[in-house]
């Protein structure tokens, strides 16, 4: 859904990540803009979050 309060921004996110995303969450019915917008509020509050953030590399060897 869209309000005011929502920002609609567009990202390129690897496929081979965002298609195991989706398998595993298909039954808890868990979106990614849950998973960003929990992710970003992580980011802004918790350090240890925001250094696990950038030391943080996917399976496919790719810097996320």
């Amino acid at each position: 859904y869209m309000n005011r309060d929502t920002k609609l921004t567009s990202v390129k996110i690897i496929k081979e990540l965002y298609n195991s995303f989706k398998k595993s969450n298909i039954e808890n019915n868990f979106t990614l803009q849950k998973l960003v917008n929990r992710s970003i509020f992580l980011y802004n509050k918790d350090s240890g979050y925001r250094k696990k953030i950038f030391t943080t590399q996917s399976g496919s060897g790719y810097l996320l």
